[in-house]
């Protein structure tokens, strides 16, 4: 028999976290078991430990500074080159997107569609949610009173346990097209398509550090995240009811912003909930000098 007409052997994929704009594998060693919606094995993904956590964390804020420092505009066409590399990997997210949630090859299509033109969506938001939630404020007196939006920090993402793609584009993409940046858990039980997406990411114009990709047991990693001092905001979207009451009793202990979870339905109009939830509000007042009938004294 030729070498041609040998069986070659499969070259199994390795999957590895996501940190600033690395892929390290958990500096535990540990990796665990994901299956299919049968129960058929797909992969071993890290099982990230505390330590990894902490260390996604300094990767965020250290992107902080220039990612929240870029214009909206920027920001945008940095989105909007993820959604371009998202589309051009499209078959390899339908594929893990089908085995992650029992879905057909068609219905998993949809999905990766239905993601990508929400990635879209949001950097189209970039440079718009200024004009939202900001504006001019009528005072009395001589003054200018102004009013902007500013991202919070750095803010933990607690995935979609369920959506392990459209839900999971659904929380990461609002938080950083307002300038924030990322440490995101992804589904415990479907991690594979947001450890993908972690290499979207690397390859496309976004700085590393913004996103950082987990994986392994959500309430292992969340626990130390909720009571980090460096964590600004955190969004308990994949955690369940018992969980979410914990991390956000750990979470005041800063002040951390809380999205609570609620029934998302992912596939409905977002809206702007989601960049909002992670803005504050910088008010700035601004003489204009005496106003006379004539006008102003300048």
């Amino acid at each position: 028999m030729s070498p041609v007409e040998q069986t070659r052997l499969s070259v199994f994929k390795t999957y590895k976290l996501f940190v600033g704009g690395k892929f390290p594998r958990s500096e535990s060693g540990r990796v665990y078991e994901v299956t299919d919606s049968k129960g058929n094995w797909l992969a071993n993904a890290p099982l990230s430990s505390r330590k990894d956590a902490r260390d996604a964390v300094v990767a965020a804020r250290k992107a902080f500074g220039a990612w929240s420092g870029a214009t909206a505009y920027n920001r945008g066409q940095i989105l909007y080159r993820v959604a371009e590399m998202l589309e051009g990997r499209r078959e390899q997210f339908v594929r893990e997107v089908a085995d992650a949630e029992g879905l057909s090859k068609s219905k998993a299509g949809a999905v990766v569609d239905a993601a990508i033109d929400r990635w879209v969506w949001y950097a189209g938001w970039t440079d718009k949610i200024g004009q939202i939630v900001g504006g001019a404020n009528p005072v009395a007196g001589p003054f200018f009173n102004l009013s902007t939006p500013e991202p919070t920090g750095v803010v933990t993402v607690l995935a979609p346990q369920e959506s392990s793609f459209l839900g999971l584009i659904s929380v990461i993409a609002p938080v950083i097209a307002t300038g924030n940046t990322v440490v995101v858990i992804a589904s415990e039980k479907a991690p594979l398509p947001a450890l993908s997406l972690g290499e979207v990411l690397a390859t496309s114009d976004l700085p590393g550090g913004v996103v950082n990709m987990l994986s392994g047991r959500t309430s292992e990693i969340a626990a130390p995240l909720a009571a980090h001092q460096d964590v600004n905001a955190i969004d308990l979207t994949g955690a369940d009811q018992q969980l979410a009451k914990e991390l956000e009793a750990a979470a005041a202990d800063n002040l951390k912003r809380v999205l609570r979870p609620v029934a998302d339905v992912w596939s409905a109009d977002p809206g702007t909930r989601r960049m909002t939830a992670f803005l504050e509000t910088k008010t700035v007042w601004h003489p204009t000098g005496s106003l006379g009938a004539s006008g102003s004294s300048y």
